[in-house]
């Protein structure tokens, strides 16, 4: 457990609500009156084309960009002053793989912000980013150089470093990506463990992913279309994304047609 959960918090609550939300860049428009809520330990996939408007939501929910028009929620306040609440894992970090840390290096930067601006970093930030490691599975690695790591082991470094912030809300782009199918499903595996203690929000293409471990599936191309994750089928995917030739591949990865 990375931290225990407050009195009252056993009953779960609104983490995010998204009320008729617009956004545009120099006139063109990214999100059209977009309606969205998630629940406190939900786990949702946002999934869409590329252009669709998927950052953009995932940065106006950060507070990262203020909507032009409606509102938006984080635990009852706005984005800007839940920004400790979020943890981020990006699908390009900008790190330098060759730059001689080690593990327990990158993890410690997600303290950056929670622990003192001068100075080294306290006992409890090295013991936070430790308990972040081990329950990624990656404590026995905290000495070792992150440029030595392989691509799924550089992934849970990275998504220790998100929760040694100790955030309610985890939200990832792509963490599956240029992973082979193990290492992938072990990721997945891992992000449904974390789904019981925080918000879990994923941008994937994954779509087979989608059905198996998330609560529903934020569709978006300018405008957000909700489903359960059930409802996710070939024909709305291939409307989604405007194609008819759209595959999806479940689990023990046989692929089934639209």
């Amino acid at each position: 457990m990375l931290h225990q959960p407050a009195k009252g918090d056993m009953m779960k609550k609104r983490a995010v609500t998204i009320s008729d939300v617009s956004f545009s860049y120099d006139g063109v428009s990214a999100l059209e009156n977009v309606n969205l809520n998630i629940e406190e330990r939900e786990f949702t996939a946002i999934i869409g084309p590329n252009g669709g408007g998927k950052t953009t939501l995932i940065k106006l929910m950060m507070g990262l960009l203020q909507p032009q028009m409606g509102s938006i929620v984080v635990f009852g306040v706005p984005p800007w002053s839940a920004r400790r609440r979020f943890a981020y894992v990006p699908q390009h970090p900008r790190l330098d793989y060759e730059f001689p840390v080690t593990v327990m290096d990158v993890v410690l930067m997600g303290r950056l912000g929670s622990t003192a601006r001068i100075g080294p970093y306290r006992s409890a930030d090295r013991e936070s980013a430790m308990r972040a490691l081990d329950v990624v599975g990656c404590s026995n690695l905290y000495k070792r150089s992150f440029a030595a790591l392989s691509s799924g082991q550089r992934q849970r470094s990275l998504i220790a470093r998100a929760l040694a912030a100790q955030p309610d809300i985890l939200i990832l782009d792509e963490p599956t990506a240029n992973l082979d199918p193990t290492v992938q499903n072990d990721l997945y595996e891992l992000l449904h463990e974390l789904n019981k203690e925080m918000t879990v929000i994923i941008v994937s293409h994954d779509v087979g992913f989608v059905s198996k471990y998330v609560h529903k599936v934020a569709c978006v191309n300018r405008q957000v279309v909700l489903h359960s994750a059930s409802a996710i089928k070939g024909d709305v995917i291939s409307t989604l994304y405007g194609e008819m030739n759209v595959r999806m591949v479940d689990h023990d990865h046989h692929s089934r047609e639209p």
